[in-house]
């Protein structure tokens, strides 16, 4: 009998999406965030109280003397392809959720809201010595073997891929695809990878999730010997937490900030997220941010 993951998904699902709602989010997600993949601007209009006022094109308003927004061509065919690490390093947690369980409810929230708009999902999963990859395509059908995998304990497990599975997108790469996401810790990369994040996300709009536990940031305050392993080479230590805490939490630190500056020296954006956080409103929070500065940095100014 197969043994699954301890995930909730249709309370995560409900929250995102109530919290996408509060912002006025999900109607204009694909306007904003994926603006020039997924439409083609057609005229402006006289902006209406019922309009999402990240559609305002202030320049062109100032010229009219009266406030417009854009129109635009759907062309529904969007298509978001999530890249998910199923590593070792992701099976750990010391709050409610392993960091897999967290990332998964995190990714079929986020792959809900694309299939429930008509657009398409795809995936590469990681898969012993071989990728899985699913081309983007829509329905529940989909959805239901997306979420299905990622609640799976045989999915996970092994030498985390995460850069593997961005080359083999960047080799086999669509350009019609229109989003990646990217859900990991990262916290094992290699010196190339800002190089492949760069070209992946020059390319295509491109998300990277970083899944925290707290106590890998910050040791207990026990003094005994404990052991400690390293998920990808089996290596173990023996450490007393009291003893070594100082210089733990500066290593931590920095291989966080060194993944941040990697993010932030691209055209990639960047959320981290910890595992005992309730992460529906802080993800609505990050996409309607990105919306805004997309749409009309000015926006942000008068906040």
């Amino acid at each position: 009998m197969e043994r699954e993951l301890n995930v909730d998904y249709a309370r995560n699902i409900s929250e995102f999406e109530g919290a996408m709602r509060k912002f006025q989010l999900k109607r204009i997600i694909y306007r904003i965030l994926f603006r020039g993949k997924g439409l083609e601007f057609d005229s402006y209009r006289v902006y209406s109280p019922d309009d999402d006022a990240a559609l305002i094109d202030w320049k062109a308003s100032y010229r009219a003397n009266k406030t417009l927004i854009k129109q635009y061509i759907e062309e529904r065919d969007i298509k978001i392809v999530f890249i998910i690490d199923l590593g070792d390093n992701m099976i750990f947690g010391s709050a409610n959720k392993l960091k897999c369980e967290y990332a998964a409810e995190v990714s079929v929230a986020l792959a809900h809201l694309v299939i429930t708009s008509g657009d398409k999902v795809g995936f590469i999963m990681p898969k012993g010595k071989y990728y899985e990859f699913a081309y983007p395509k829509g329905g529940t059908k989909r959805f239901a073997l997306f979420a299905d995998i990622l609640k799976r304990t045989e999915s996970y497990g092994g030498e985390t891929k995460i850069e593997g599975a961005i080359d083999f997108l960047l080799q086999h790469l669509d350009k019609s695809l229109t989003g990646i996401f990217i859900v990991s810790d990262f916290m094992h990369l290699s010196k190339n990878f800002q190089k492949k994040l760069s070209a992946l996300s020059t390319q295509i709009e491109t998300v990277g999730i970083m899944i925290r536990d707290p106590i890998e940031r910050e040791l207990p305050d026990i003094d005994e010997e404990v052991t400690i392993e390293n998920p990808q080479t089996g290596e173990k230590l023996v450490v007393n937490p009291s003893v070594a805490k100082n210089k733990y939490e500066y290593y931590v630190r920095k291989k966080e900030e060194e993944v941040k500056k990697m993010f932030h020296s691209t055209p990639a954006d960047f959320i981290e997220l910890l595992t005992n956080k309730h992460f529906p409103f802080y993800l609505a929070s990050f996409m309607k941010k990105r919306a805004q500065e997309k749409a009309a940095p000015v926006i942000l100014q008068g906040a």
